[in-house]
Parts: structure tokens; C-alpha cells; sequence
């Protein structure tokens, strides 16, 4: 905990309860209650009249962080405590943000609009919204003008109530904030209402309660206090269902414990997370006595549409203009918001189409994930990375990437672009157990912001750099001289989640850089560090002379890669890169239950072809990729996801079949026999690899591949192309630990080496080895030291 914080959560709760309940506050207390901010902030005292509220926030905090009675009676006992519960004065609490975030932004299918619909949504959660609270940068000062003034029109004295110091965190597409109780709903109207007013059509909820100051430090509590229900009554109803899912933790044995990770501040907001949930599908809170009733969400924004008028481009909404942008295009006001928004984004400068239609809305300045990126490299910290993304060419004269198109000519080959999608493992776990008071809120969001942010700028400045793009005729540019771009496109940054496209041949070197350097800068905090420091050899697959790094931080990053055709359809890729997410982060729960690796993973797909996957990838793998040629054996054709360390030696691997020169129709020809059963494939594949003539190569393939991944269960040999399952190997061990005390001894062998053969599960890495070919660099034209190859003709 920082004092900064320490502060600012004390400064928040003194402001609330001097507010008390009203609306409206006379001159003279507001002017005092401003001196009760500057003077915590300073570090000065406050004002006698108040000093006692002060004194109450402060007293909350002086109870120890591991605190918690065992019994009601012993709370009592303490009069502090108890002084704290019988004063009256409630405090608000509100969450909110937006909601269906992705049927917002891929509604539409070019690549302009995606990015406008997601700009404007990070403006909103990151600007907007934290200036309700007076909190923001001075290059924003006319949009936060704008919004003072929307919010004085819409919802008086609001803005009177509201200080910087109320917010707990604003990062991820939500917010959580203290409020004045008589402002809650007021406040989560607002929420919801600037989203419908910036985007017309995205989809927003806030919700808000108000709560005795004593809740903050050990939860919901009834209004008569020995009502409440205590460790005594848990203790004896745990293996209640109902109780038991409430108060459950899989990694947390005792009650106690279980009993004291619900019972704090993380009660009150996953009270407001079920009202989220509740009020965002449509339903009905129940009406707080006296208090107006909120406008329903039964109902969201929607567009009228006639069947003989023209619709805009996504065939929801009536079109209200002609644009050519060079070619016709057909918009509505909500679509034509997110392509100004994207132009806006993209530093382009022509909005003459959007003046000349005369409508009222202005985006004002955008903020631009390619400017942060530069912002970054602008770092004292990170001259060095900036000078190895740079090289020799003027970052001036480097503008940001218009289309798929001009990312795909970037890669080798050129046409491909991979979509990655990240987002954080164990974080609902860790924030259970270990997020018990405002401040701790706080702080962990903004730590994950900015390990999320720092990974992803560091991991593109490290593999990749400004590109020579000579657009063609297809280009949507209308200069068609070469220019250097920045080849990657961040859809967005949100709290733990990442959603960017990059070229091809750079996708899986970027993945395993974010998910490393995700991990390094939390552990650099001291505050997530594991204990545990063994390294996890049974998570990994990849078995080299170095011995596997250990997890060495609580919290990690699962990534879903899809590298595709530039031409495959946005909101179909978001699709099946969703799906590779959700492998990849099935895969590291697995992983983390039955080996304790806490590390990343990372799932991934090369398709060529739309037409490649009919259903999900789930099922394709399962029914085309899964065979049962040996009796009882499966095959699995394939070996996603990774661990972080495996998707490393995948790339090592793959270097080593290109340095070999391995002939590129034998690398198909294995992979059309993996078919035909076990054996088949390795006897092909021995005999292809005895024909290479180079001897160094065939010690790299050997080294690299048979030896790394290919170690036989039985016996010292390997069985390349396949390697062993992990998840077989667990099994096994446990039928071999069961084995040693059963069947005789002359059987025993026998029958152990007949059940592995049956039962066992091989994979192999072939498949996305030869998929991965064609991404690859040998060593001797590898890139990444140099941007030689990709401008030397446009220095200055």
C-alpha cells in the first residue's frame, strides 16, 4: 500500500460523510469541505469543525488489514469499532461501464470503423469519465469543458460532489467510485448516459448502493448487527450448497480463511457486480425507499428503419449520407461517428464529408494508442528500445497503418496478418483472496494497466519496425509515393485484456514477449511475487539441457493467435481468436491445478483459407484432427496451446527445420502420413531426415527437435514426430503407482508397457511446424537487429 493511496482513500471517505446525505450544500461548507481535500493532500490538518470526520476515516483504516472477529460479541467488545457502525451517515459506492463491448465495435467490417468504435469507447472509459470527477490532462481541457457542461445541463450540483480523489479505479471499460449518497443514482445515470449520448448505440450499465462506513472494512452487515451473518453460523452451515458457493475458494482450505477473503470491502462490490449483472440483462433492482426510480435497460438504444430506405453498411440503421471514401459508401450517424472517430485516431486529416452533412456531434481530440506507443519509446528508460525500432530512419517521418492491407505487406510473406488476443489468468482468484480494501483496488488496477500497456509496447518495439509501404492501386491513399508506417494496429488496451493486429511472421515472438514481460513487470513490484520457486518440469513438454524456468509471479496472460489472410472478414477472425483465447486459458487453469505453473499460454492457429474452419476450432480439432489408428491409442495431430516456455522451443524448433533445408514437399509428405498411424510416421520421418546431406543440420534437427520434444515414456529412445501427452503421463503415473502393488511380478512389465501402448495419448508438433514454415526467417536473414531491409531509402 502506498501513502498516496492511503490518502487518497481517506480523503474520499472524509468528503462523503461531510457531504452526508442532501443534494445541496450552502456556500461555506462547500468551501470547507475543499480545505478538508487540500489539507489531507498536503499533509496539513484540517479544520476543528470537521476534523472528527477525519478522524473516523482514519480510525477505519487503524484496524489491522488481518482482522476479523470470530464472533459478533467480540466485534462489539471493541468501542472504536462500534462507533463506526452507529453513525448514520451512508456512503455511496458505484460500478459501471460499458457493456457488449464487441457487438459494439465489430458490427461494422472495415478495418476504419472497428478502430473508431473502439477509440471513442477508450476516450469515454479513460477521459470522460474520470472527468466527472474534475480528473484529467490539460491537452484535454475543450472535451472536458464539453463535459462539465453536458454534466451541468443533464445533472446539476452533480459535478459539485464529485473530486478526483473519489475515483478507485477507471481502467478496463468500467469504473468503481466512491459518491455522496444522495448522488449514487444520479452519478450511474450519467455513466450510462454518456455512452448513449458519444456512441448512440453501445451498450452501457452502472449501478450504485450506499453503505455504513464499518461495511468498507468487514462487508455487508445487518442493520441490526447481531443479525448478521457471522464465522459461527458459517462454521456450522459450510456444506450448505448455497453457502458453500458463496463462500467458497478452491485454493483455501480453511473456513476461517474462506470466512475472512469474503467479509471485507470485495463484499460490497460483488454485491454491485450482481446488480451490474441483474440490471444489464434487463431485469428490475429493487427501489431503495424514497429514492426515484432509475430509467429501465429493458430496452436499448435503437434506430427505426424502413424497408424502402437505403441502410447504412451494416444493414441495421437507415443511412443519412452518401460518402466517397474513394468509393461510395452509405452511413448512419452512429456509423459515421465511428469513422470520423477512426480518421481521428489515425492522425488523417481530411473530415470535409462530416462538416458537409451539418451534424452537431464532435469527437474533439482522440487519443491514439500509436502516440502512447511513441510516448513510450520518448522515455529516458527506453532509448535503447526506441533506437532498436527505429534504427536510422526519422521517427518523424514514421505515420501510423491505414489499412490490414499495409500490416500485411509487412510480413514475409507478405498478405498475412495475425490477430492476437490476450488476457490475464488467476485474477478473480488473486483479487479474492488478496484485495480486501479500496486502496488494494486501486493500486492493482493500476498495476495491471500498466504492466498490460508496457508489455505490449515493449514486446512491438522489440520485433518489429517502421515499414516501406508503396501503396497500389488498391490502396484507400491517395498519394501513392512510399511512406514508412508503423505495422501493427492496437484495437484496444483494456485493464488486463489486449486486442492487436501484426504482421504474420512476427505474431508468435510478440505473444510470448507480452506474456514474459506481463509477468517480469508485476513480479518487479515485489507484490505479486510466488513463493514457490521449483521449477514446473511436468507443465512443459519442451525438455532441453536448461532446466524450465520456475513461475515466479501469481498472476500470468493466456494469448490467442490467429495468423490469416489479410482479405478473412474482422469480426470472423474476432471470432476464432475468442475461441484460441478460451483454449489457451482452459489450458493454464489445467496446468496451474495439477502442476502449480502460474505462467502463460498461448494457443494458436495459421488458416490460409476462410473456409478452413466450418464450425469452431473446438471441433474441428477434435473431429479432424484426432485419429485412433493403434487399437486403443488417440493421435492428436496436433499440440496447442503452449506454455510460454514450449511456444519458445516451437520457434527454436521451427528455425532449426528451415536452417536444416529440410525440403519443403517432405515436410508435407510427413504430414499427410501422421494419418496413417504412429509408426508410419516415424519410419517416414527417419528415413527423410538420414537422406540430409548436411551434418550440421541434421545435428541442429536432432538437438532441436527429436531430443527436445520427442523423449519415448519407456525407455531412452525418442518417437519422433510424436511426442507424449502431459495430461497421458499424469494418468499413467497414477495407474503405474497403482500398478506396483498389484499384478505379479513376472506380469508386471508386461501388462505396464500393454496399458501405455492401449491408453496413451500421442501429439505431435509437425502440423503447426509446417504451418509456421513459411513465417519463419532463417538465421542468417533474420531482421530483428536491423531495420536495414525495411527503409533505407527514405533517411533523412
Amino acid at each position: 500500500m502506498t501513502n498516496d493511496s492511503y490518502t487518497r482513500t481517506i480523503t474520499a471517505l472524509a468528503w462523503c460523510l461531510a457531504w452526508g446525505e442532501k443534494h445541496n450544500l450552502v456556500q461555506d461548507k462547500l468551501t470547507t469541505l475543499h480545505q478538508i481535500q487540500q489539507a489531507l493532500q498536503k499533509g496539513q490538518d484540517v479544520p476543528e469543525s470537521i476534523k472528527s470526520i477525519v478522524q473516523q476515516a482514519q480510525r477505519l483504516y487503524e484496524i489491522p488489514k488481518d482482522y476479523t472477529p470470530k464472533t459478533l460479541n467480540e466485534l462489539k467488545e471493541k468501542e472504536d469499532y462500534l462507533k463506526l457502525w452507529e453513525d448514520k451517515t451512508r456512503i455511496g459506492l458505484v460500478y459501471g461501464g460499458a457493456t457488449k463491448i464487441k457487438q459494439y465495435v465489430f458490427e461494422a467490417a472495415k478495418l476504419p470503423d472497428i478502430r473508431g468504435a473502439s477509440a471513442l469507447l477508450d476516450r469515454i472509459n479513460l477521459v470522460d469519465l474520470r472527468a466527472f470527477f474534475g480528473y484529467y490532462n490539460k491537452q484535454d481541457s475543450s472535451l472536458v469543458e464539453n463535459i462539465e457542461q453536458w454534466l451541468d445541463t443533464n445533472f446539476p450540483n452533480l459535478r459539485k460532489a464529485l473530486i478526483p480523489e473519489l475515483i478507485i479505479y477507471s481502467t478496463g471499460g468500467s469504473i468503481l467510485a466512491f459518491c455522496p449518497a444522495a448522488f449514487v443514482d444520479d452519478l450511474a445515470n450519467a455513466i450510462e448516459k454518456r455512452y448513449t449520448h458519444e456512441t448512440l448505440t453501445a451498450n452501457s450499465c452502472a449501478v450504485g448502493d450506499t453503505f455504513k462506513l464499518l461495511e468498507f472494512r468487514f462487508g455487508l452487515l445487518q442493520d441490526k448487527i447481531e443479525d448478521t451473518f457471522w464465522f459461527d453460523k458459517y462454521e456450522k452451515n459450510q456444506d450448505n450448497p448455497i453457502i458453500r458457493a458463496y463462500f467458497d475458494q478452491s485454493e483455501v482450505n480453511d473456513p476461517f480463511e474462506r470466512f475472512q477473503n469474503r467479509k471485507n470491502f470485495n463484499e460490497l462490490v460483488g454485491k454491485l457486480a450482481n446488480q451490474f449483472t441483474q440490471r444489464r440483462n434487463g431485469n428490475k433492482l429493487p427501489q431503495k425507499e424514497l429514492a426515484k426510480e432509475r430509467p429501465s435497460r429493458c430496452y436499448p438504444p435503437i434506430f427505426e428503419t424502413h424497408p424502402y430506405l437505403q441502410r447504412d453498411e451494416s444493414d441495421r440503421r437507415s443511412a443519412i449520407m452518401k460518402v466517397e471514401f474513394p468509393n461510395s459508401r452509405f452511413l448512419s450517424e452512429p456509423l459515421a461517428r465511428k469513422r470520423l472517430v477512426g480518421e481521428i485516431a489515425k492522425r488523417e486529416s481530411s473530415r470535409a464529408w462530416y462538416d458537409n452533412a451539418n451534424l452537431e456531434w464532435e469527437p474533439f481530440d482522440i487519443p491514439s494508442w500509436v502516440n502512447k506507443f511513441k510516448e513510450f519509446l520518448n522515455e529516458g528508460d527506453n532509448q535503447q528500445l526506441a533506437s532498436r525500432y527505429y534504427g536510422d530512419v526519422n521517427k518523424k517521418l514514421v505515420e501510423e497503418a491505414r489499412s490490414l492491407r499495409e500490416i500485411a505487406s509487412a510480413s514475409n510473406p507478405s498478405g498475412f496478418v495475425a490477430y492476437i488476443y490476450a488476457d490475464g489468468n488467476n485474477m478473480g482468484g488473486y483479487i479474492r483472496q488478496k484485495i480486501k480494501t479500496p486502496q488494494d483496488y486501486r493500486l492493482f488496477s493500476e498495476d495491471i494497466f500498466t504492466a498490460t500497456e508496457k508489455s505490449v509496447y515493449k514486446a512491438l518495439a522489440q520485433y518489429l519496425h517502421p515499414y516501406k509501404y508503396t501503396p497500389d492501386a488498391k490502396s484507400s491513399r491517395t498519394n501513392k509515393e512510399a511512406v514508412l508506417i508503423h505495422p501493427f494496429e492496437i484495437i484496444t488496451i483494456g485493464g488486463d485484456d489486449v486486442l492487436l493486429v501484426v504482421p504474420a511472421n512476427k505474431a508468435l515472438e510478440i505473444s510470448k514477449a507480452i506474456g514474459d514481460e506481463f509477468e517480469d513487470i508485476l513480479w518487479r513490484t515485489g507484490r505479486y511475487s510466488l513463493q514457490q520457486t521449483t521449477p514446473n518440469l511436468l507443465a512443459h513438454r519442451y525438455t532441453t539441457g536448461n532446466i524450465p524456468p520456475a513461475s515466479k509471479c501469481l498472476l500470468s496472460m493466456s494469448t490467442g493467435v490467429l495468423i490469416t489472410a489479410q482479405d478473412t472478414p474482422i469480426y470472423y477472425a474476432d471470432k476464432l481468436v475468442s475461441q484460441l483465447l478460451k483454449s489457451a486459458k482452459k489450458y493454464a487453469k489445467e496446468l496451474k491445478k495439477d502442476h502449480k505453473y502460474y505462467g502463460g499460454t498461448v494457443d494458436f492457429l495459421v488458416m490460409k483459407a476462410v473456409t478452413m474452419i466450418s464450425s469452431n476450432i473446438k471441433e474441428f480439432r477434435e473431429q479432424g484432427l484426432i485419429k485412433n489408428k493403434d487399437g486403443e491409442s488417440k493421435l492428436k495431430l496436433y499440440a496447442s496451446p503452449y506454455t510460454l516456455y514450449e511456444l519458445g522451443g516451437l520457434l527454436e524448433t521451427a528455425k532449426a527445420f528451415k536452417q536444416a533445408e529440410f525440403p519443403r514437399s517432405q515436410l508435407y509428405q510427413i504430414r499427410s502420413l501422421l494419418e496413417r498411424g504412429k509408426r508410419t510416421a516415424i519410419l517416414n520421418y527417419r528415413y527423410f531426415r538420414i537422406r540430409l546431406t548436411n551434418e550440421t543440420a541434421k545435428q541442429e534437427l536432432k538437438d532441436k527437435f527429436e531430443l527436445a520434444w520427442c523423449d519415448a515414456l519407456t525407455n531412452n529412445g525418442n518417437i519422433a514426430p510424436w511426442l507424449s501427452d502431459i495430461a497421458s503421463i499424469r494418468r499413467n503415473l497414477l495407474l503405474l503407482i497403482f500398478l506396483e502393488a498389484s499384478p505379479p511380478e513376472e506380469f508386471r512389465s508386461h501388462y505396464i508397457v500393454l496399458t501405455l501402448l492401449k491408453k496413451y495419448t500421442y501429439e505431435t508438433i509437425w502440423r503447426e511446424l509446417v504451418d509456421l514454415y513459411p513465417f519463419i526467417a532463417e538465421a542468417a536473414d533474420n531482421t530483428d537487429e536491423s531495420i536495414q531491409s525495411t527503409a533505407p531509402e527514405v533517411r533523412q
